[in-house]
């Protein structure tokens, strides 16, 4: 029982994530304590949580893109170019009514569906690879976003817009919700239909899906169009949460601490079975690592050092040869989900 339940792909990464977060009691015995102020729930754990929506959002839309055995490295420009819409779009808002709330989300998110669909065209209709096509609106975009912005930070006064990211209910942050309704949707689609299997079979065997009588072409459509829609929710909770459009920083870099995600989370990069919820473990410790690093005084500037480090131990962790060699394993033994993931028979 023990053997089989440390196999597992979500057994080291919520091992890592449980020690980051006793690490900070160390520092701060109240790290762990929630408390309930004016009707809301505050700690840094449900901090952990509000500021980790938009990249477990981001990283949601990558791990179907990844599972096609694709890349979108636009994601960061796709959230700078939804919050400058979302912002924009209500920055002269001369009412609180809900009208222009609507408008910003649905501009918001129509567009960054679109945007996700060019990427989707570009790699599965012309044949375009998917880093080349994804550095390309990775650049064009936050040029958009600045244009839209006119390369100025600017803020909102607009209380409605503040719910998206910064609202609270039922005690909880509503970034919280949004997350747990995209993930519910993701795995409901994935998991519940045969789109999840196509996915993983375009990913693993391209050729063999198609012979099998898939579109392999929709298929990596569909997935580039969440992938921007997912990215597109993000940039509107992380505009809402600091009131303000910023075309030149918002969602900056955020496209690999969502790759760093799906590979902690177990996702291969060379395609095939993914899994959502190692996705969002792999999310969450993005996060918690940020927050440990910011509370325990360590240099800003070692940020993406230790995050490095962090990420190449849990995947070492993960990796059967890894704890073959140094734990002394015995023999490697492939299980019936590397195999599956090494390739789909359709029949």
């Amino acid at each position: 029982m023990g053997k089989s339940i440390m196999r597992s792909r979500l057994f080291w990464p919520i091992m890592v994530l449980i020690l980051i977060l006793l690490i900070n009691l160390f520092f701060d015995s109240s790290f762990l304590s929630i408390e309930v102020r004016n009707g809301r729930l505050t700690g840094s754990i449900i901090d952990i949580l509000n500021r980790g929506a938009p990249l477990m959002l981001i990283s949601i839309g990558m791990t179907l893109v990844i599972a096609t055995k694709g890349i979108d490295l636009s994601v960061g420009s796709v959230i700078a170019m939804s919050g400058a819409i979302g912002a924009m779009s209500v920055a002269n808002a001369e009412t609180d009514g809900l009208g222009p709330l609507f408008t910003a989300i649905a501009l918001a998110l129509v567009i960054s569906t679109l945007v996700g669909g060019w990427n989707g065209l570009l790699v599965s209709r012309i044949g375009v690879q998917p880093i080349v096509a994804t550095l390309i609106l990775m650049v064009a975009g936050r040029g958009v976003a600045q244009l839209i912005t006119g390369g100025q930070i600017t803020t909102v006064y607009y209380d409605p817009y503040n719910f998206i990211g910064g609202g609270y209910l039922l005690a909880l942050p509503f970034s919280v919700f949004i997350v747990a309704f995209v993930l519910l949707l993701a795995v409901l689609i994935t998991r519940k239909t045969a789109l999840g299997l196509f996915i993983e079979s375009v990913g693993s065997n391209p050729d063999a899906s198609r012979l099998a009588g898939i579109n392999s072409k929709n298929i990596m459509l569909m997935v580039y169009l969440f992938s921007g829609f997912c990215a597109g929710v993000g940039g509107l909770i992380l505009s809402s949460n600091v009131m303000s459009a910023d075309g030149n920083n918002a969602g900056l870099w955020f496209e690999l601490d969502a790759i760093l995600a799906v590979v902690i989370g177990g996702t291969s990069l060379m395609g095939g079975r993914f899994y959502l919820m190692g996705t969002i473990i792999g999310a969450l410790i993005i996060q918690s690592l940020t927050t440990t690093i910011y509370s325990i005084g360590v240099p800003a500037e070692t940020n993406l050092v230790v995050k490095a480090v962090v990420v190449l131990i849990v995947c070492l962790l993960q990796s059967p040869e890894f704890r073959s060699k140094v734990f002394g394993t015995g023999k490697l033994k492939k299980t019936k989900e590397q195999k599956e993931s090494e390739g789909v028979t359709l029949s």
